[in-house]
Order: C-alpha cells, then sequence, then structure tokens
C-alpha cells in the first residue's frame, strides 16, 4: 500500500484522474484499517474488519478502474505528453497489481486468518489452485513442499505473484482460477492491464517517437 500511496504522489498533475486524494485516500484507510486490525502479524479477523479489508480493496480497484476509463478518454481530445502518459499507465498498472493482490489474497480459502489458523479439512473452499496443491506426485525434492505433505497454504507474495503474472501475461500462467468468482475477477484484471498496453503505453511511445 506504502507503494501504491508514493507512485501515484509522484504522478504529474496534468494527468486526468479521479480526484488527486480519492485513490491515495482509500489506500491510506486500507492500511490504517489492516494495522490496527493486526499491528504485527496477521493472527486475527472479525467479520467487520475482514468486510472493511474486502471493501476498501474493492474501491482502490474500482477507483484504479475509472482512472484508466478517464486516461484513455483524455485521449480522444487533448492527450497527455508521452512522459506524462506513460507515468500514468504505470501508476494505474501498478495499482490495479497491488489491489487484485490484496483482493486475493482475502478471498482465497476463508483469508490469511483463516489459512493460518484453520485445519485444512475446515477451510473454505479454494479460489485458486497453486503449484504446491498438486506436487505430491511428483519427485521426492519437490514432493516435500507440496501443500498436502508440507501443510503449505498461500500467503499474500503468493497472491502478489499471481496478480502479477496475470497482469504480465493476460491470462493464468502456473495458478489456475477454481471458481466462478476468482475467473471474473482475473479477466476484469487482465482487460484493464491490456488496455494500459494496447492503448496507454502504444500511445506514449508513439508520441515519444515523435
Amino acid at each position: 500500500m506504502v507503494a501504491a500511496l508514493v507512485v501515484y504522489v509522484l504522478l504529474p498533475s496534468s494527468l486526468p484522474f479521479l480526484g488527486r486524494f480519492v485513490i491515495p485516500g482509500v489506500e491510506a484507510l486500507l492500511l490504517v484499517a489492516l494495522i490496527v486490525t493486526n499491528p504485527r502479524r496477521i493472527t486475527r479477523q472479525t467479520r467487520w474488519s475482514r468486510t472493511i479489508s474486502i471493501g476498501l480493496a474493492v474501491l482502490v480497484i474500482v477507483s484504479n478502474l475509472l482512472s484508466l476509463g478517464l486516461l484513455i478518454a483524455e485521449l480522444s481530445n487533448n492527450a497527455p505528453s508521452g512522459e506524462n502518459l506513460l507515468v500514468g499507465a504505470m501508476q494505474i498498472w501498478v495499482t490495479n497489481v497491488i489491489g487484485f493482490a490484496l483482493l486475493f489474497w482475502e478471498m482465497d480459502r476463508g483469508g490469511p486468518v483463516a489459512r493460518r489458523n484453520m485445519p485444512r479439512l475446515n477451510m473454505p473452499a479454494a479460489d485458486w489452485r497453486f503449484s504446491q496443491d498438486e506436487n505430491q506426485d511428483t519427485v521426492p525434492e519437490v514432493r516435500r513442499s507440496s501443500s498436502e505433505l508440507s501443510g503449505w497454504v498461500p500467503v499474500f507474495i503468493d497472491f502478489l505473484y499471481l496478480s502479477v503474472t496475470n497482469s504480465s501475461a493476460f491470462s493464468p500462467t502456473d495458478t489456475m482460477p477454481l471458481t466462478s468468482r476468482a475467473k471474473v475477477l482475473m479477466a476484469i484484471q487482465a482487460t484493464a492491464a491490456l488496455l494500459v498496453s494496447l492503448l496507454l503505453v502504444a500511445r506514449a511511445v508513439g508520441s515519444l517517437g515523435g
């Protein structure tokens, strides 16, 4: 969240974003909510704290998608300079990655606290299948780290990696969505990343080239 805030603060003021303080304000609220609930490690949650975390992550994503729409609409008018457009595209892509990573992290298998504290048989159904979830039949050195033998469960870095690869490849790579909501969210994220690449970055590079 700090990284997303820093990137947003560095945006050129000429870019038409959804309120210069709306997205940073939402990101700051999410950060405060996470810290207040779990100052050191994610070990406890209440219904309201998880609802707020999911709601704020969704708000970050929606605000960022609206900013993407505004920036694309601006291309047909007085388009920003190539340099500013590249910075704006980077901000949207980074915020997109962070927002979806947080949402995936909160959704899968009941959330981070459930994954940490609940026995595997009592966890809610998984939204994603990671490679560790299917490595139990491979060679011994790989099998040792499988979910079945080691008790492995995904942590935030796994969902951040999932979000980065989905935004880069525009499709699943080594982690597959299992539920309809996971597929819908990954489709939205990939589409937004594709628009950033095809429209904003391409236009920026074209402007830089004269």
